[in-house]
């Protein structure tokens, strides 16, 4: 490798592995600002740990902390921001989160500002100041620029009747992996008062899920031609063009339940 090549890592998110294989992937909810609780958490046999700043009392020094405290176990740290803004992503993301849940992702602008608030330029609109995210990160600090725009999870919550409306354009944001349906507040905004058990909440999820199951069947049909032509694609190319993976909750949970369940878009939700 000549000297002034960037440093290369094989660390890839297990969590993005594990969707981009149609595998389901599990998460706890932390709302309790307890740094020993999320250790424990970590230990549990989930996934990732859904660290909730939007409906919790947690705060960003709460959440260093609880960085700090799962460094190395099995379940990684993903936080939900109380806002999509590219701040408030900055900030987390610094703190040394694996993944970052964006809430009322309802347009396609706020799809593309989740996406770039996760990666640096030229990819994104990130800013440069990661120390204690470079410490802690498995990839190694030398390297955590590459590999954090390769492997940060950008997770976008379909919560609104509007993001319904514009799913087609969100679902085909390039860079975003995972559509999560909020149906709590999924249900309010369709004026039904947050009841699960209605058929026009379950056509929205319907709706959802069909967007991102076709948008993943195309982009891994041109994936696989691409590779068919240029077997020695450099790995960053899959930023260019990545997979959409598809998350539902169950329709008779609370959007704040204790687990939640991500599933890859190919496999249809549970009714």
């Amino acid at each position: 490798m000549p000297a002034d090549a960037p440093p290369q890592t094989t660390w890839r998110n297990p969590v993005k592995q594990k969707l981009a294989a149609g595998d389901a992937v599990f998460a706890l909810t932390l709302t309790v600002a307890s740094a020993d609780i999320a250790a424990h958490a970590a230990r549990m046999g989930f996934d990732f740990l859904w660290v909730e700043m939007e409906h919790s009392p947690i705060t960003l020094e709460t959440l260093r902390n609880m960085v700090l405290a799962t460094r190395g176990l099995p379940a990684a740290p993903f936080a939900r921001i109380p806002v999509n803004e590219i701040w408030t992503a900055k900030r987390v993301l610094d703190a040394g989160v694996y993944g970052v849940i964006f809430p009322f992702t309802s347009t396609p602008e706020l799809a593309r500002q989740a996406v770039a608030a996760c990666r640096y330029p030229p990819l994104g609109s990130r800013g440069s100041g990661a120390v204690l995210a470079k410490f802690c990160w498995p990839g190694g600090e030398n390297c955590y620029h590459d590999s954090a725009d390769d492997n940060i999870v950008t997770i976008a919550i379909i919560e609104q009747a509007q993001a319904v409306e514009n799913i087609e354009e969100i679902a085909a944001t390039p860079g975003l992996d995972v559509l999560f349906i909020g149906t709590s507040d999924l249900s309010f905004s369709l004026g039904l008062r947050g009841r699960q058990d209605e058929p026009l909440l379950r056509e929205a999820i319907a709706r959802v899920a069909a967007a991102a199951k076709l948008l993943h069947r195309v982009r891994a049909e041109r994936a696989a031609s691409k590779q068919r032509r240029a077997p020695s694609r450099s790995p960053r190319a899959s930023l260019r063009a990545p997979r959409l993976s598809q998350a539902c909750a169950s329709e008779g949970s609370s959007r704040d339940a204790a687990a939640k369940r991500l599933s890859a878009p190919r496999k249809s939700p549970e009714r």
